[in-house]
């Protein structure tokens, strides 16, 4: 079974060179009513592409467009959708990053595409197949907050998120996503919550037609639930072992009935990982899985590090699959 690399998210959006400072410096002229919004677009559009032009330099045989519009992972598809407003900013997990916090002012409703266009636009820069990636529902709607009773109601929150995104999801499998991935990071704080995440998944896995659909959880200890992840209606868990020490016992022990992706480089620490260390749990993991499907990919997104360090992560998982390969000749 061969062993497939991908980017898991996000990607750094500013760099050290003059060009990686472009959208940095278009953002700030863009505020000071120097730039248009065509100006904003077209920065982002250039950025984007280096971010998939680096990752398919890495050798990634799955690329994503980086994330590079986003200013945060819950504002970017909140923001789109009527009868929701954006408030002040929170701080995202326990990262160094802030979001912007939705209020639910009514029913929520997709008047228009949410990534389906930032996903056509990457796959046409790229013959690689580029992976979409949304906020799930769950995690939405724990860090949205009502406004008035109307909505003042968790349930009432994760049923108009989950109608929404499977909105989305169907009119990503439409425009030719192959694979769409769902992060869920919130669940792990909350894995009394694990019945309503199911039930969420269940309608947007009733909308992916021929895509394959990814669940990702981060920044938690995923082992406990493992076994209950298998039971999901997803095609693929993708899963940060960088919370999870016990996480490689738990899959060598029981195999695994999904492909796996395998979040075994830290996301948020520029050191490299040990290839000697890091290909004995390869070894141990693949052999448990069997003929079932494997891709080495970073914990999380990868804007947490300084652009030269993503980049250095993304080459690193070539060389630990060549080191792998190595292992078995």
């Amino acid at each position: 079974m061969g062993l497939r690399l991908a980017n898991h998210s996000s990607y750094p959006r500013i760099g050290e060179s003059a060009e990686g400072q472009l959208l940095r410096r278009t953002i700030a002229q863009w505020e000071k009513g120097e730039k248009t919004d065509a100006d904003l677009r077209a920065a982002e559009n250039r950025m984007t592409e280096l971010a998939i032009e680096e990752q398919v330099a890495a050798g990634l045989n799955v690329v994503t467009d980086g994330q590079i519009r986003w200013y945060d992972a819950i504002s970017h598809l909140a923001g789109k959708l009527q009868g929701a407003r954006i408030n002040g900013l929170l701080r995202f997990f326990d990262t160094n990053t802030y979001f912007r916090q939705p209020v639910i002012t009514g029913r929520l409703e997709r008047t228009g595409p949410m990534v389906v266009e930032e996903y056509r636009f990457a796959q046409q820069k790229t013959s690689r197949p580029v992976k979409p990636v949304l906020t799930g529902p769950y995690t939405l709607a724990r860090l949205s907050v009502a406004e008035n009773g109307t909505a003042s109601l968790f349930e009432n929150m994760l049923e108009d998120y989950t109608r929404v995104l499977a909105e989305e999801i169907a009119a990503l499998a439409a425009a030719g996503a192959r694979m769409i991935q769902v992060d869920e990071p919130y669940l792990l704080k909350r894995p009394q919550d694990f019945p309503a995440l199911a039930r969420a998944l269940d309608e947007l896995a009733a909308r992916k037609g021929s895509a394959r659909l990814s669940l990702a959880l981060y920044f938690g200890d995923v082992t406990a639930l493992y076994e209950r992840l298998q039971k999901l209606p997803v095609d693929e868990l993708v899963l940060d072992f960088t919370y999870s020490p016990r996480l490689v016992d738990a899959i060598a022990a029981g195999g695994s009935d999904k492909e796996l992706g395998l979040g075994l480089l830290d996301g948020r620490n520029t050191r490299l990982e040990d290839v000697g260390t890091t290909t004995r749990q390869l070894e141990r993991i693949l052999k448990a899985m069997g003929s079932v499907s494997a891709t080495l990919m970073p914990s999380c997104g990868l804007e947490y590090l300084p652009r030269d360090r993503a980049q250095l992560k993304l080459k690193h998982l070539l060389s630990l699959r060549q080191a792998l390969e190595g292992s078995r000749v």
